[in-house]
């Protein structure tokens, strides 16, 4: 059945592959599980119940956008709300707050409003190949480009805090940057002082860690295989385990005795579930309203159209001219994930950089997203299992996956500076911003300005110059 429904064969798979890819996949990005609703109530500064709702949504949501991507895509792509536009959103909600002087919770869903206009738009970009016909518009220099920028993003985040969150000014403590603070110019002295004893012998430990798994995932693969990513991962994690245990005194899983394994069915429901604030929407203004609208659908848009483009070019799975064949099925999984995540309860689920690392693993159809989907629903009960997989294991796969997408940068011509300087900047670009969107913005604008002053602004498309004059009119105007 199986093979039928995603032709498994015709892929060069099989389901044991594809289940480890799945579960890689999900081990690789399992932090938005509890990450999410902590960005989006101010770690349940906003009361538990709120907090239980948006975790719910998380997994819900994601799951659906999943089983989406599986049954009409057939990729093995998988969503979940997206890094970056959950901290927009929170800003969005704290600003509705003090326009309108309602509740924090009212102002939520307040703006869950502007997070079903944009999926109900995206749905009709989408079965209309508005979508697709964006795709194409980008010139294949920049795609070609894509995927060595999220390698870029995904070892940055890898060697960064596993968050993709800067921790400029923090007196080093956690999160912290592994590239700054144990590879800066700090001595161990100075730096032991600056985090304290604990804090230190935590970094060392998650440092070690890190190349530990890295190195592992690496003799793995040089010797074939399967599976090396979450072998390295689980790998990376006992010695994490172990470390805390014998040099920090601290018990890796002491959070399970107190743990909860109940769904928070009914929180969900007081406060997430189809709870939109319509009238409260109606207060912030038609101008405030349409530009926050437009803003969500600008990052979210090229975002998952990053990601996809992306990973499918590091699978393989494009054409020599770049498009990825059921293009119109997964952004239109990207669309149903996004109108589920407001209907649940949470900012816009979109299609994870993290997915690399699954299709790393060997994952080709949509049997692994449906794997993935699987243990995001499975969290509603096991999420305190989930919670215990550390940072610094995931780390490992993404700084693996990073240093294989780069690889597609040999696809660049080095002699086109049509294409090597949009894609340079670009790969500056994504890790810094921690935005795929605002990337492929600034590669856009760079090789439209290029055409235009070399004298051959013909051979640049209308769409993509309307593009390139939207990303101008995000950057510069819209707040």
């Amino acid at each position: 059945m199986l093979e039928k429904l995603f032709h498994l064969s015709d892929n060069k798979t099989n389901v044991k592959t594809e289940l480890i890819a799945g579960l890689t996949t999900f081990m690789t990005m399992a932090y938005i599980i509890a990450l999410n609703p902590n960005l989006l109530t101010g770690f349940g500064a906003e009361g538990q119940e709120l907090w239980n709702g948006v975790f719910l949504a998380t997994c819900i949501a994601s799951a659906i956008g999943m089983f989406a991507m599986a049954f009409l895509a057939n990729k093995p792509f998988a969503l979940a709300p997206g890094m970056g536009l959950n901290s927009f959103f929170a800003v969005v909600v704290g600003n509705i707050v003090a326009m309108t002087g309602m509740t924090y919770v009212a102002s939520f869903q307040a703006a869950l409003v502007i997070i079903l206009i944009e999926g109900i738009i995206f749905l009709f970009l989408s079965v209309l190949n508005v979508r697709e016909k964006i795709v194409e518009a980008i010139p294949l220099g920049v795609r070609l480009g894509i995927s060595p920028a999220i390698g870029l993003m995904l070892m940055n985040i890898g060697l960064g805090s596993n968050v993709g969150v800067y921790a400029e000014g923090n007196g080093f403590t956690t999160p912290f940057y592994v590239m700054r603070d144990f590879f800066g110019a700090l001595t161990p002295s100075v730096l032991r002082a600056n985090m304290g004893d604990t804090g230190y012998a935590t970094m060392i430990l998650t440092v070690v860690t890190m190349f530990a798994g890295l190195f592992a995932i690496v003799a793995m693969s040089k010797k074939n295989v399967k599976g090396s990513v979450l072998y390295g991962m689980l790998i990376a994690s006992v010695i994490y385990w172990a470390g805390e245990a014998i040099f920090l005194g601290t018990n890796p899983f002491a959070s399970l005795a107190a743990a909860s394994f109940v769904p928070p069915f009914a929180d969900m429901a007081s406060t997430t579930l189809f709870h939109f604030n319509f009238s409260g929407f109606l207060q912030i203004g038609w101008f405030t309203a349409v530009t926050l609208i437009v803003t969500f659908c600008i990052i979210d848009m090229f975002d998952t159209i990053g990601t996809l483009v992306g990973t499918a070019s590091r699978a393989g799975m494009v054409d020599k001219d770049g498009n990825m064949p059921n293009m119109k099925e997964a952004l239109l999984s990207d669309a149903i994930g996004t109108v589920a995540g407001a209907c649940t309860g949470t900012s816009t689920v979109t299609t994870f950089v993290e997915s690399a690392s699954g299709v790393e693993a060997g994952g080709r159809t949509g049997l692994t997203a449906l794997t993935t989907g699987i243990l995001f629903l499975a969290c509603i009960f096991l999420a305190p299992v989930a919670a215990i997989i550390p940072a610094a294991a995931t780390s490992s796969a993404l700084i693996y996956v990073g240093i294989l997408m780069l690889q597609g940068l040999k696809n660049v011509d080095f002699d086109d500076l049509d294409q090597v300087v949009p894609v340079f900047l670009m790969l500056l670009a994504m890790p810094i911003s921690g935005s795929i969107g605002h990337g492929i913005g600034i590669a856009m604008i760079t090789y439209t300005v290029i055409k235009v002053f070399s004298g051959r602004a013909k051979e640049v498309s209308v769409l993509t110059y309307v593009i390139s004059l939207l990303f101008i009119i995000k950057f510069f105007a819209v707040v």
